[in-house]
């Protein structure tokens, strides 16, 4: 057995059992990896994938568990190789990163640009997608942090730590009736058209929470992953825009008006986290605490040590985190 091999039917998963593209992502051969997937199922003796001709056509029961331990593997050996860099150059490195549009534009640019100044040679990479796809990223190893709100606890191999709190505002033009209103109820906003995130994005669920229990029905008229975008369309008349506290900017958005919303809403709360057993290099635990103060080094090595998620639970006051 062979750590490329064990490499091959990950990678072969990742491009959905189709070999032609796994062989140009590695820059090889498919009859190569097809090959060297014949010959790890024989040694193991069983079918890794399961065929239709020359083609694979799903993951056997057997190959579901072997795909598994290979990533778990194959994470431990990443492990290795940064314990070595670790020793040769604490400041060199990479560090991946899959977030929404929110935190990336909203949350995030200080942070990076304060840790790009001070680690210059490490090289900072970010996704943006779902908060799903963020999370299977982390979770397939293919990026070292998932930052996201919603979404997160499907994925029972990841380390998921709170970071902060937000709340919501409403954004209206100044002509707007709302505009005059001294503290907005449910009732006022569920009476106009209301722009606002796609569900899954950005803490949605609690928005829709909020209504379904006052038992009203919101009418929402458009939705999308930008707040920029809901923000645009606010400004065309379309609805009252429900974005995140954080993506109003007064500077930047002084046509329209903020209203407090953090009384019709309970707070979402924003995490940062990684696969369980990866290797933190010096400069990751740094990136985590920049991010979120309240996550120092010793902090997250206490998180590490946690077995279930009640004991993770339990190390971190949520009540006490920062609201932002």
């Amino acid at each position: 057995m062979k750590l490329q091999q064990l490499k091959y039917i990950c990678e072969v998963e990742k491009h959905n059992l189709n070999v032609s593209a796994t062989a140009q992502s590695l820059f090889t051969s498919q009859p190569g990896i097809s090959k060297q997937i014949r010959l790890l199922e024989d040694e193991l003796g069983v079918e890794i994938f399961a065929r239709s001709g020359k083609h694979l056509t799903h993951v056997t029961p057997a190959g579901k568990s072997i795909l598994e331990s290979a990533h778990d593997v194959l994470l431990k050996v990443d492990g290795i190789k940064r314990k070595a860099q670790e020793y040769t150059d604490e400041t060199k490195g990479s560090l991946s990163i899959a977030t929404t549009h929110t935190q990336a534009r909203y949350a995030l640019p200080k942070v990076i640009n304060n840790f790009i100044g001070q680690y210059p040679d490490v090289s900072l990479h970010m996704q943006q997608g779902t908060p799903k796809q963020i999370a299977s990223l982390a979770s397939d190893g293919e990026v070292d942090f998932a930052i996201a709100t919603e979404a997160i606890d499907q994925f029972s191999d990841l380390l998921m730590m709170p970071c902060y709190h937000w709340n919501r505002c409403v954004v209206v033009p100044k002509d707007h009736p709302l505009a005059q209103v001294a503290k907005l109820s449910l009732e006022e906003l569920a009476r106009h058209p209301i722009v606002t995130y796609v569900f899954g994005f950005t803490g949605r669920s609690k928005l829709d929470d909020a209504f379904k229990n006052a038992h009203l029905e919101p009418k929402v008229v458009f939705t999308a992953v930008d707040s920029d975008v809901i923000k645009a369309y606010v400004r065309l008349g379309l609805g009252v825009g429900i974005i995140a506290s954080m993506a109003y900017e007064p500077d930047l958005d002084g046509d329209l008006v903020a209203l407090d919303a953090s009384h019709l809403f309970a707070h979402s709360t924003t995490n940062i986290g990684f696969r369980k057993g990866t290797f933190l290099r010096g400069y990751m635990y740094d990136f985590i605490e920049a991010f979120a103060p309240n996550l120092t080094k010793s902090k997250v090595h206490e998180a590490q040590e946690c077995r279930t998620q009640q004991e993770l639970d339990t190390l971190f006051e949520r009540k006490s985190l920062p609201m932002r």
